[in-house]
């Protein structure tokens, strides 16, 4: 199909799916060398020297499964020319662990890459590139976060071997929407394509992003996979609505205690002090919530939920005391 019969085709005419659906997103970057490469050289910070020329996925034994990350994170991995590896992530909901669970992430597709008594010459830089479908860092308007190891007092000299790009998705806002600039165009994709009543004309003038719109056509999926797809928002959805009850919860023992406080110490005391404790036993709540959920689907051991939910372990027993 050209550029011109896409350009302006309202979603009546078929129904785009979101790309940042597990199958959509694995779809698009997962089988398309093409696509993967045009993406990593527009979104991470490489100089004109270097770029990716050639992708090679990884096989799949080199990438572990994880059965918690089947509604909150998508991925995929591949090297290039120079042996640098990728791993590129979509993460739908946040977590406090996440940054921690992602450095774990690159840290072990390095250290991976030797067998043991090879010299650790033969190490190639792990790039992490992670889009977050949802707003981690509310102190700062800042979307791009980009992790290196370097000198505090000479930044500009690094170890190189391991770097992290983190992008808050839903911070990212085009600057205007006629700017041609590669990688602000492959993150509208992300952003509007499957949200929008109409394809915009300037998404369609790149090929490979033209071919990522086709690919995430309704008529390209099976009934079971469109089945998945939904079954995927709808978990999202209820993930979120978990968040937000315990978030509210939170924020209304917060204040509660906190005009408690502020009644002796002063209110501004009490306020911070009070939203302090509410926002801790809101994020607890929200812990438990998705432990107790795991654990009456009885198919999870107890570091998988752990993991998961972000309890102790000492947490976890007191909630399966609290089932008996």
């Amino acid at each position: 199909m050209s550029n011109h019969s896409i350009a302006g085709t309202k979603l009546k005419l078929g129904r785009l799916l979101d790309p940042k659906a597990d199958m959509v997103f694995k779809k698009i970057f997962g089988k398309n060398k093409d696509l993967v490469k045009s993406f990593l050289n527009s979104v991470l910070p490489f100089s004109d020297d270097e770029l990716i020329d050639t992708v090679e996925y990884l096989p799949s034994e080199q990438v572990p499964r994880n059965p918690l990350r089947k509604y909150s994170i998508v991925d995929v991995r591949c090297t290039d020319q120079h042996g640098r590896v990728f791993i590129v992530e979509m993460q739908m909901g946040w977590s406090a662990s996440f940054k921690s669970r992602v450095q774990f992430g690159a840290a072990k597709a390095y250290v991976d890459q030797l067998d043991k008594g090879e010299s650790y010459e033969l190490l190639n830089p792990v790039f992490g590139l992670s889009l977050i479908g949802e707003i981690f860092d509310r102190m700062s308007d800042e979307w791009y976060h980009h992790y290196k190891m370097v000198n505090i007092a000479r930044t500009e000299h690094q170890i190189k071997g391991l770097e992290l790009i983190l992008v808050e998705l839903p911070k990212f806002k085009a600057t205007t929407h006629m700017e041609r600039k590669l990688g602000i165009l492959w993150l509208r994709f992300l952003n509007e394509i499957g949200t929008v009543a109409e394809i915009p004309d300037e998404l369609t003038e790149v090929p490979e992003i033209c071919k990522a719109i086709e690919l995430t056509r309704e008529a390209s999926y099976t009934k079971e996979e469109l089945a998945e797809y939904d079954g995927y928002w709808d978990q999202i959805g209820l993930e979120k609505t978990i968040k937000a009850d315990a978030r509210a919860e939170g924020e209304a023992i917060g204040i509660e205690k906190g005009e408690a406080i502020g009644i002796e110490k002063g209110e501004a005391i009490g306020i911070e002090k009070g939203e302090a404790i509410g926002i801790e036993k809101g994020e607890l709540k929200t812990k438990r919530d998705v432990a107790f959920k795991m654990l009456l689907k009885n198919k999870y051991d107890d570091d998988e939920i752990i993991e998961f939910s972000g309890l102790t372990l000492a947490e976890l027993n007191t909630l399966k005391t609290s089932l008996v």
